[in-house]
């Protein structure tokens, strides 16, 4: 990239900070797309696996500069490998934390997993479709509670798009955004609650047949 002041490449904590990141990548991305992309994923998947907060901004990012497609291939993309890398790296190491930050949760998490063995993809993604459970726990709490890892993919990758197309939608008219608060308006989490809704019927008809 040619010679600039630099100061504006930070992560983004507020929508003024990605608007100005936005004004001044915007040109960049027409005639250095690759490099926007590779500096992105890196960004992104970096953020994922060691949870640091933020990612909302560079899904809404995505949107701005990429467009609601791409963006959104993008996006999931990215989301999927940075998520894939914290569940490989809590396999590792992350027992400790996990068991010091969420008691209460994990506890949760294991007898409801256990619960739903045979159809425990359905279960996955009506986690990843709802906020019933952070995103950042299901990542760093799947390998302890022993979610194979090709459920956990699939769950991730199909279940993080529609949120990720709210998100992404709303970046492409980042400056009518007041607030990260707008992105989810009751119409789109009624949305993604009935998406969700719909994956995890299922596992409880299955459930009430047992």
């Amino acid at each position: 990239m040619p010679a600039s002041d630099y100061s504006f490449l930070k992560l983004p904590r507020t929508l003024e900070d990605l608007q100005i990141l936005r004004d001044h990548l915007e040109s960049y991305t027409s005639d250095y797309t690759a490099q926007v992309l590779i500096g992105y994923s890196m960004v992104y998947i970096f953020m994922q696996t060691f949870m640091i907060p933020g990612t909302v901004f560079m899904s809404l990012l995505a949107g701005a500069l990429f467009g609601i497609f791409k963006g959104v291939a993008l996006v999931v993309f990215t989301a999927t490998a940075g998520a894939s890398s914290c569940y490989f790296l809590s396999k590792l190491i992350g027992r400790p934390l996990v068991f010091s930050l969420w008691p209460d949760k994990l506890s949760f998490f294991q007898a409801e997993v256990a619960k739903r063995k045979k159809r425990l993809l359905n279960y996955m993604l009506f986690l990843r479709v709802t906020p019933t459970l952070p995103n950042t726990f299901i990542n760093v709490a799947s390998p302890i509670v022993d979610v194979p890892y090709h459920i956990f993919f699939l769950a991730t990758a199909i279940g993080i798009t529609p949120a990720a197309f709210v998100t992404v939608r709303a970046g492409i008219a980042l400056g009518e955004l007041k607030s990260v608060g707008d992105l989810y308006d009751f119409q789109s989490i009624a949305t993604l609650f009935l998406i969700g809704a719909i994956t995890v019927t299922p596992t409880l008809i299955g459930s009430k047949g047992e």
